[in-house]
């Protein structure tokens, strides 16, 4: 099963992500964690991705398509996969719809995520994340801070707040999702394979209520 998360910075994709990777056991794969790890351990890929995220703008496709076919040859995702942070633009989605058929494979399911401008600030703004990387539970000051300040309640490690998760940046990213990023939900409704749903306090639904829906959906829909 391939599915795609799609949504702008602080709807909750990782969170929701994680939980059905628990569920379905198929692994969850951020382009936004490789980017990362790669700008913290200074190759060269990080630094060309750190000019870009710094900024809040996208990296430039070539190098993202590039990261996330190399990505799917790996033993680990030939079950099914969950793709967070890609693709983000229309022309990514059509290259990974090629790189998928000749895997004679396809998009099962793309899941869109909707939150309003000024809770998704609040919301990042708020984030903190487990340095472990191999735990990389989120965590938010205000909707779900941890037992003990600064400390993951899963493995004790500290945790850190992602350099670009500032209001300033959190705009433009959120500009840059609307005019970039946007066009992928009309791309995917036609293909028929969307499925949006809104992720608000002021609703009370928030990562583990969508979770529980989007299972019910999948079974419901043989999906």
């Amino acid at each position: 099963m391939i599915i795609i998360m799609l949504g702008a910075p602080g709807t909750g994709k990782g969170t929701i992500a994680g939980i059905l990777t628990k569920e379905l056991g198929i692994p969850q794969v951020s382009t936004g964690d490789i980017f990362r790890k790669n700008i913290k351990e200074q190759t060269e890929l990080g630094k060309l991705a750190e000019t870009f995220i710094s900024k809040g703008q996208l990296v430039p496709d070539d190098v993202t398509i590039g990261i996330v076919e190399s990505r799917l040859e790996d033993p680990d995702v030939q079950e099914g996969i969950i793709l967070d942070g890609f693709p983000r633009t229309v022309r990514q989605a059509e290259e990974l719809d090629k790189i998928l058929e000749k895997k004679g494979k396809k998009v099962d399911l793309v899941i869109n995520l909707t939150t309003p401008e000024d809770e998704l600030i609040e919301r990042i703004v708020n984030r903190r994340i487990c340095s472990n990387q191999e735990c990389k539970t989120v965590y938010n000051l205000v909707l779900n801070p941890p037992k003990k300040e600064g400390i993951c309640d899963v493995c004790g490690s500290p945790l850190i707040q992602r350099k670009d998760d500032t209001e300033e940046t959190v705009k433009e990213r959120f500009k840059t999702y609307t005019e970039q990023t946007r066009p992928l939900i009309e791309y995917y409704e036609k293909k028929g394979n969307l499925y949006s749903t809104l992720v608000s306090k002021t609703i009370n639904k928030l990562g583990q209520d969508v979770a529980k829906d989007v299972i019910k959906y999948i079974k419901e829909n043989n999906i």
